[in-house]
């Protein structure tokens, strides 16, 4: 977990007394996003379509239903 800052935000100047500044300060590295929530969530449907149409999955062993309805919301 990282230390938050505890002032407003300062657009990337470093604030005395700041303890995420001082860390920041001595080389810590800044918080980066890995993508946006958007980009997650489609790699997230990706990732449960092709563990249902994989092989020997759901959708193979007809575990869906007669009528797969999976991705339909």
């Amino acid at each position: 977990m990282t230390t938050k800052h505890t002032h407003k935000g300062s657009f990337g100047r470093l604030v005395d007394g700041c303890p995420r500044c001082d860390e920041l300060a001595r080389g810590a590295k800044p918080v980066s996003w890995q993508g946006s929530k958007a980009q997650r969530d489609q790699e997230q449907r990706d990732a449960e379509h092709r563990a249902h149409f994989a092989p020997g999955g759901p959708h193979e062993r007809r575990a869906c239903g007669p009528v797969c309805t999976f991705g339909d919301w």
